[in-house]
């Protein structure tokens, strides 16, 4: 139900306008501007009903005061004993969409409201129009540019480039008919991985991009990856049947905001030679610029002594808590450990922790893993290296650990989860063991 600010100083008329309203849509009223400007600010309404002349601050005032704090073009009707000319002229210089002359019958009030909200019903929808892409609902390329763009300038995160892998092989196989079904699905899919404050959308084919306020990190993209391909594939499966055999996925190519600047133009240059390093080694999955940028981008070579070298290997950024990574990365970090044990036997241990799935718990068990994993990160040492592993597990591997300290490291993982208000409902066991 559409929601209607009214706003007077007389209370009659305020209570007799608002009993008229108020059989149609939903009504706040303010007897005064300040009060006004506060329930604005709270309620957000569709459009307002203003008194012209009131004390303190008059309907005009308001309306200005309104547009001022808030840029945009905010629905307002006046209402007014007033017939001189100029006021009308004077209210639609500053935007109003209608007078309304009192006292007023009641059918007159509700048309004059009802014409209103269908006149601004049809602008957002052309302006929606505008800014969509038809097929999938999400920004369109020239929309899409041109927020992102301003976010580069303002905002910290990451910027990404998508790309269908093996679409083309949907159109030549299955028709462009199916094609369509697919991008629709990808879309869904994309919207289900960005939050509300992202912004995403369609450059063209099968072509998108994103921006993720705050993200910088592997491990988030990471996640954003897995879940893209699983379940484009689950939904490929479902529509093109059991015998699909295209090996359909999605390759992104990440920069960060604003690491590598602030222009949107060569941010996506940067983006776009991150996805081509994917696209050239296995698709369905993501580099980072950064990573790119040192190790095969020969054009941007340039020869480094051993200081720039380990400057440009290590960390960046002060290093806190476990070394949490990719499930990938971390195979390699413990296949190398496991060729450095079998040199030089140092004792290095593993864990294995597990939190067991409960639809009674009062937070989903994603929550509770991620929450698990944190506590891992700062429970543990910065020499201690951890992943996710599935939906309910995280593995541990404790370099330079005895066998017999198993215990103490345990114990104090386990107090710092039950501390947490995500382990309500939970159990976490674990099982432990040492490369050997």
């Amino acid at each position: 139900m559409k929601k209607i600010l009214i706003v007077d100083d007389e209370k009659i008329f305020l209570m007799i306008t608002e009993r008229i309203l108020s059989s149609s849509y939903a009504t706040v009223c303010a007897s005064s501007a300040m009060e006004a400007i506060e329930l604005y600010k709270r309620e957000k309404p569709d459009m307002v009903l203003s008194d012209l002349r009131m004390p303190g601050m008059s309907g005009y005032e308001l309306k200005q005061k309104l547009q001022e704090e808030y840029g945009e073009q905010i629905p307002f009707m006046f209402m007014t004993a007033d017939t001189a000319e100029e006021t009308e002229s004077r209210g639609f210089d500053i935007g109003a969409m209608d007078f309304v002359q009192k006292p007023f019958h009641a059918d007159i009030l509700l048309k004059r409201v009802g014409n209103i909200l269908k006149t601004v019903e049809r602008i957002q929808g052309l302006k929606k129009a505008a800014v969509l892409d038809k097929m999938t609902g999400l920004l369109n390329k020239a929309s899409a540019e041109a927020e992102i763009s301003q976010l580069c300038k303002t905002a910290q995160g990451a910027l990404l480039m998508i790309d269908l892998d093996n679409f083309k092989l949907v159109n030549d196989i299955y028709g462009h008919a199916m094609g369509d079904k697919i991008l629709i699905c990808f879309a869904e899919i994309l919207k289900a991985v960005v939050r509300p404050v992202d912004v995403i959308g369609r450059l063209g084919g099968d072509e998108f991009i994103a921006f993720c306020r705050n993200v910088h990190d592997e491990v988030v993209i990471e996640k954003k990856s897995r879940f893209i391909n699983k379940y484009l594939l689950d939904a490929a499966v479902e529509l093109m049947g059991e015998n699909m055999t295209i090996p359909l996925g999605a390759s992104i190519g990440c920069v960060v905001v604003p690491d590598e600047g602030i222009e949107f133009s060569e941010l996506r240059e940067k983006a776009d030679k991150a996805l081509y390093a994917v696209k050239q080694n296995g698709k369905h999955g993501f580099v980072f610029y950064t990573d790119l940028s040192q190790d095969d981008e020969k054009s941007d070579f340039q020869p480094a002594d051993i200081t720039n070298t380990m400057k440009i290997l290590g960390e960046r950024g002060k290093i806190q808590g476990a070394f949490q990574l990719p499930f990938e990365q971390f195979r390699s970090a413990y296949q190398f450990l496991y060729r450095l044990n079998n040199n030089y036997h140092n004792e290095i241990c593993i864990l294995l922790f597990s939190v067991k799935e409960n639809p009674s718990a009062p937070n989903p068990l994603e929550q509770a893993v991620e929450d698990l994993t944190k506590i891992l990160v700062n429970s543990l040492r910065q020499s201690d290296i951890i992943t996710q592993y599935g939906k309910n597990q995280c593995i541990v591997l404790l370099p330079e650990t005895p066998f017999s300290n198993i215990k103490t490291v345990t114990e104090r993982v386990i107090h710092n989860w039950k501390e947490s208000s995500s382990s309500a409902g939970f159990e976490v066991s674990f099982e432990c063991g040492r490369l050997e």
